[in-house]
């Protein structure tokens, strides 16, 4: 049931997004919204039905609610991000902060925690895993902004006061910016898992869903930055930070369905002469 699910919330939200560069103005901006609200759903909706009430009040209370706090306290000082103000085309707002903002960061802080989960469990010291594991889960969410923020600058969603330093071919967004994402993200991922309990420390194929979403977003935002959204200096640099977690990831699930025999005789020595007569 919760596979079934899963993965009817995401081919919708599959769908909207493949709309996106088909839609313009306040049609877009609707959109986005729903696109958004489409991923809350499914993010909180999964951790609650695979794991229980206690993981999913984790995740909203780390991302969600921080996700709120850390943009609230953003938009009226400047730290960690830089100055920015939003613009009134993403609905209502809340101390300054449009009210869906929080909730882009839950969408993507799940699947990145059970990317970085899958992709560090079984091997080295508790202290080495989960180091890894929030290093893994930190990147994996703080690079997805290196698509996000130019694509919804360039759509007037928000606006940087001062975007000085920036990088290479992303004029009008700091530097400060990313380096803020990034800091966040390991604040938000140490907690999540003291919050949420053992439960949020094993895969199972329950999560297949929440793994596809997460390669699904760093493949569709490389191919709609360079080809439809004219933003091909984004899509170079979100494929290069992403590519840190999603790339090893996704090598992990072309192995990890492979036929069995392939996967055995992979370990086993062939031996000339034997082996080629089987």
């Amino acid at each position: 049931m919760t596979r079934r699910i899963s993965w009817t919330l995401l081919a919708v939200l599959v769908l909207a997004q493949i709309c996106y560069p088909l839609t313009t103005g306040a049609t877009r901006a609707g959109l986005t919204v729903a696109t958004v609200v489409l991923g809350w759903l499914l993010s909180v909706g999964h951790a609650l039905l695979s794991r229980g009430p206690r993981v999913a009040a984790a995740l909203v209370a780390v991302a969600t609610g921080g996700g709120f706090a850390i943009e609230a306290i953003g938009v009226a000082t400047g730290v960690p991000f830089g100055s920015y103000d939003y613009s009134g085309e993403l609905g209502p707002k809340l101390a300054g902060v449009p009210l869906i903002i929080p909730l882009a960061w839950t969408w993507m802080a799940w699947p990145a925690w059970l990317a970085a989960v899958r992709l560090t469990g079984g091997s080295g010291t508790p202290l080495g895993r989960w180091v890894g594991r929030i290093a893994l889960a930190a990147v994996g969410l703080a690079a997805w902004d290196l698509f996000l923020d130019p694509q919804m600058v360039a759509e007037g969603y928000w606006v940087w006061r001062d975007a000085t330093p920036a990088l290479p071919g992303l004029a009008g967004i700091p530097v400060s910016n990313y380096l803020g994402w990034l800091l966040f993200a390991v604040l938000l991922m140490s907690a999540l898992r003291p919050l949420a309990g053992p439960a949020a420390e094993h895969t199972d194929r329950r999560d297949h869903p929440m793994l596809a979403l997460y390669l699904w977003t760093y493949f569709s935002s490389i191919l709609a930055h360079a080809v439809f959204l004219d933003l091909p200096a984004s899509a170079l640099w979100g494929a290069a930070g992403m590519a840190v977690t999603a790339v090893p990831l996704a090598v992990t699930l072309l192995r990890a369905h492979r036929p069995h025999h392939a996967r055995r005789d992979d370990h086993q020595p062939h031996r000339p002469g034997v082996d080629a007569t089987r």
